[in-house]
């Protein structure tokens, strides 16, 4: 029995960045480099311009001063300007919001924007700036990497999770806009999924859609970067406990997509993740989506931790209760 190929556009390369909001910007700034281990590229008005030692753009995370938290965009970069036109077009023909181009920032070039049918605002570009190390102590000693590391920072950026009131209808932008294929899913005994972990190329996801159970909207539940191995996390748990910033759950392995896991807020109150994704690739074209029952979920993490009930409520900016 022959299947058809599951991921048949490949015009998106892979997820670029995350625009994060905070209304404690020099809090939230100084967590970032000194205790999550994050490099300042730049700083233009109003943000920060993050990555992480190896990932090869300016940007992986723009931190930008707002009154209010969440995620202002999610940046994807293109394979070529052909793909990027082809994405382009294709979203144009759907029914989804049209919001244009815009001619980028510090970190990359012209870029096309549109918008999921919850409020979050997506970007598709190709034009980037890669980063070059400004002196010697930030130029890497192996010149297949990107910059110099200290301590415990992370590697790349991974993914990033937002929160939907109708993971079906998300799953439908994604696949749409972005060529996106479903590696795991969440069905839910009421009919709804209840979550969906999406890529574009072969790593496992890059972005995760769970269900908004806090009544907010166009919400983030986490931005996540990789590292290397557990023992990263595990030390940068210490960090975080020194520093005295709020674990909330973790260290542990999640059940869905197998990632070693640990989850804190930064001081704004935005949940960030440190994940070690482990060698696993998704290669095969006709992968099938794997499906999680309720049932199944219930019984927690892939070692038996129960998911604690803020990891289903919280997410930001918060619901403002009446």
């Amino acid at each position: 029995m022959s299947h058809p190929a599951t991921n048949p556009s490949f015009d998106i390369a892979h997820l670029g960045h995350v625009e994060m909001l905070t209304d404690k910007f020099d809090e939230s700034l100084d967590f970032f480099t000194r205790v999550y281990g994050l490099k300042l590229s730049a700083q233009d008005g109003n943000s920060a311009y993050l990555r992480a030692w190896d990932d090869y753009e300016f940007c992986t995370l723009k931190l930008t001063r707002s009154d209010v938290t969440g995620v202002a965009h999610i940046g994807y970069r293109a394979s070529s300007p052909e793909a990027l036109e082809r994405r382009v077009a294709a979203i144009e023909a759907s029914d989804f919001k049209v919001i244009g181009w815009n001619e980028g920032d510090l970190s990359h070039g012209r870029a096309f924007r549109f918008e999921d049918p919850f409020g979050h605002v997506f970007e598709i570009y190709y034009d980037t700036n890669w980063y070059t190390a400004p002196d010697a102590a930030e130029r890497a000693a192996l010149k297949n990497t990107a910059s110099s590391f200290t301590g415990a920072a992370p590697r790349r950026l991974d993914h990033l999770n937002l929160l939907a009131e109708d993971v079906t209808e998300f799953r439908r932008f994604m696949t749409t806009c972005l060529g996106a294929r479903v590696t795991e899913q969440i069905q839910l005994d009421n009919g709804r999924l209840g979550g969906c972990w999406f890529t574009v190329n072969n790593k496992t996801y890059d972005l995760a859609c769970t269900e908004e159970h806090g009544g907010g909207t166009g919400r983030l539940h986490h931005v996540t970067y990789a590292t290397d191995q557990r023992e990263d996390i595990l030390r940068a748990a210490d960090i975080f406990l020194q520093n005295d910033i709020h674990i909330e759950t973790g260290p542990h392995k999640h059940a869905v997509q197998g990632t070693f896991f640990l989850y804190v807020w930064e001081p704004a109150g935005n949940r960030v993740e440190l994940a070690n994704s482990g060698a696993r690739l998704i290669l095969a074209p006709d992968w099938e989506t794997v499906t999680w029952t309720e049932t199944e979920r219930k019984k927690g993490q892939a070692w038996g931790l129960k998911t604690i009930e803020s990891f289903h409520l919280h997410g930001t900016p918060p619901v403002r209760k009446a």
